[in-house]
């Protein structure tokens, strides 16, 4: 009797203990102080005055347009950027033809939604942003372009591309993200989509005004170059409106398919353009991507990281303007 009674106090006790510790993981994050940010803007207030924006599938999208001519540059920039990572080759590229940069969602000043108002699509998928870069060019009467993505930014442009291989000229991928996705593995991110984790989510994303600042250094060969108008242009979308929440979501939404099973399927003219010091996606990637491509082209630009558009301007628009040669594109 008493070796039964004890087994059974021992079973409630356990059960007790699992009890409290799931009602600490399940509510404990509510317990934790989320205050909203202080001092932030809605995006327009903060555009320059060569920011445009319009309305494409629900969401008031900011862009900047050098040009008028053929063909159509539609530029797409990297995790923590925006339209103001292309500062440096927007004007020249408008040589070549029409340059159009856009933000993508949870970056620079594009709207930020949150999940109560964003309907039946979440903005922040790499699906959704395929449809924003097509409907960015069906908004603005284009019919082609070269997309020109910057890390993950040339991942969308790849996906833009096998989604809708009849909008897309020409792929121009520096330093492209197409063998990882970066962030939480896919396991983890719905994880990250529980009320619980949305939460306590914008207190991590927020930690970006400390670890950004390695993050871009990091991307640069040579970080000495970057200036202090460099600090700012990175820095001004942090006073937008739920850019804290906004970047939780992007990293806790789901990616899609793996690029790299899908990479054959790309037989369009393809330029490869990294830095050979290139520590976020590495070099090696970059090289490897040349040559699993069917058709692509690979630039190797010495003394220079992640973001050649930025650190070595001159040597990536001497690359784009022979590619585009090469590859017969012409105003």
């Amino acid at each position: 009797m008493k070796n039964n009674r004890h087994k059974r106090l021992t079973l409630r006790t356990t059960a007790i203990i699992v009890l409290a510790l799931l009602i600490v993981v399940l509510m404990g994050p509510f317990l934790v102080p989320v205050r909203p940010l202080q001092d932030t803007l809605p995006p327009k207030q903060l555009a320059d005055p060569d920011s445009q924006f319009v309305q494409i599938e629900g969401l008031d999208v900011h862009y900047k347009v050098v040009g008028q001519t053929e063909p159509v540059l539609l530029l797409l920039h990297g995790f923590g950027a925006s339209v103001f990572s292309w500062r440096e080759v927007m004007l020249p590229l408008s040589e070549m033809g029409t340059v159009l940069a856009f933000d993508r969602p949870a970056f620079g000043l594009t709207e930020r939604p949150l999940p109560d108002g964003w309907g039946d699509r979440n903005p922040y998928t790499n699906a959704f942003q395929v449809d924003l870069t097509v409907g960015m060019m069906n908004v603005l009467q284009v019919d082609k372009a070269v997309l020109i993505g910057n890390s993950a930014g040339g991942a969308i442009a790849m996906l833009t591309a096998l989604e809708h291989p009849d909008r897309v000229q020409a792929l121009i991928l520096v330093d492209a993200a197409a063998y990882t996705s970066g962030g939480a593995s896919a396991l983890v991110r719905p994880l990250l989509r529980t009320p619980q984790m949305r939460h306590i989510g914008p207190l991590i994303t927020r930690r970006i005004r400390s670890w950004g600042t390695d993050f871009l250094r990091s991307a640069w060969h040579d970080p000495d170059k970057i200036t202090d108008t460099v600090w700012e242009g990175y820095q001004k979308p942090l006073q937008a409106d739920h850019w804290d929440r906004a970047l939780w979501e992007l990293s806790a939404a789901p990616r899609g398919p793996d690029l790299a099973d899908q990479l054959d399927r790309l037989a369009l003219p393809i330029l490869v353009i990294t830095g050979d010091d290139d520590r976020i996606v590495p070099t090696e990637q970059s090289i490897r991507l040349a040559e699993e491509l069917p058709n692509a082209q690979l630039v190797v630009i010495p003394n220079c990281g992640h973001v050649p558009q930025e650190e070595c301007p001159e040597l990536f628009l001497q690359a784009v303007s022979d590619f585009f040669i090469e590859a017969g594109i012409t105003r």
